[in-house]
């Protein structure tokens, strides 16, 4: 980043997120972190690859648990394919939105397909949660699939916008959400401008490629730019770039998180996961194994 070295009128913070590699497979975490821990019911943010699968390799996240709010999971490449507790079982590809909600618990796994498993493929993609309500942290859980054409696009002078949740740019998702909540897929040609109102009292702007410019400060790809409520930006792309937007309305209070666990209560957390050790939790149909509780 070039520009000034403290945040100005607009900008909150900037979050260089936290890289680590699992197996070749590098994932970089933008929340939660020690300069935000939410924006709007963001509480987890993560951006998986770009990264080349090989021929023969594959993912295999196996089945855990969540309780306490909503994982949504977006692609840019590749496929994923979803099993949970629920019975469902389905890839999802780029464009499309799987958004699970874990309420009083869960569990899924995520793997690669065996048939993607014979050939190169490149995969990439944004993993994040939202959290629920306190009022809603113990729904039954669900799950929700959108395709690719189920979800409204905006284009025109350069951006091409994909609406995955809340209302913006003069469309709205069909996904229905249980808290105000934003996110937009923002493709953008070198040279566009995309305008972010602040009509959410709570943004932020993640560069997943690209380089872009917001009032003569000039970003790269990899960082999370917190904007301040009130105070809308315009973006302009140096070069071809891809952004998530995300927010909505604050959230009902702060949030407690371990490992796959988000309540605001830490007693739930401990008998989720006793829970988990216990074997309490519903299983996945047609799997067999598990990724057991940490010790810490």
């Amino acid at each position: 980043m070039s520009g000034p070295a403290t945040p100005d009128g607009w900008l909150d913070a900037v979050i260089v997120p936290r890289t680590s590699d699992i197996g070749g497979f590098e994932v970089r975490r933008a929340l939660p972190s020690a300069q935000k821990r939410m924006v709007g019911p963001f509480v987890f943010f993560d951006q998986m690859g770009p990264a080349m699968l090989k021929a023969g390799s594959g993912i295999d996240v196996r089945p855990h648990p969540h309780i306490g709010l909503a994982t949504v999971t977006y692609l840019f490449e590749g496929e994923i394919m979803h099993r949970d507790s629920l019975g469902t079982e389905l890839p999802i590809r780029p464009g499309e939105v799987n958004w699970m909600t874990a309420g009083r618990g869960i569990a899924h796994s995520e793997r690669s397909a065996t048939d993607e498993r014979g050939r190169d493929r490149w995969l990439s993609g944004i993993q994040s949660w939202v959290a629920l309500p306190r009022t809603h942290e113990e729904v039954d859980p669900a799950f929700v699939h959108l395709g690719a054409d189920e979800l409204p696009v905006v284009e025109g002078e350069g951006k091409r916008l994909r609406v995955v949740a809340g209302a913006a740019y003069g469309a709205r998702s069909p996904i229905s959400t249980l808290w105000e909540t934003l996110y937009v897929d923002a493709a953008l040609a070198a040279g566009s401008k995309l305008p972010v109102d602040a009509d959410q009292e709570e943004r932020a702007l993640y560069i997943a490629s690209g380089t872009v410019t917001v009032f003569g400060d000039r970003f790269e790809a990899g960082r999370l730019l917190v904007l301040r409520p009130s105070e809308p930006a315009t973006v302009e792309a140096e070069t071809d770039a891809r952004l998530i937007l995300l927010g909505g309305a604050a959230m009902d209070g702060p949030r407690h998180i371990w490992w796959n666990f988000v309540s605001s209560s830490q007693d739930r957390i401990e008998q989720a996961k006793a829970d988990w050790k216990a074997g309490r939790f519903d299983v996945v149909p047609g799997e067999t194994e598990f990724i057991p509780l940490p010790e810490r």
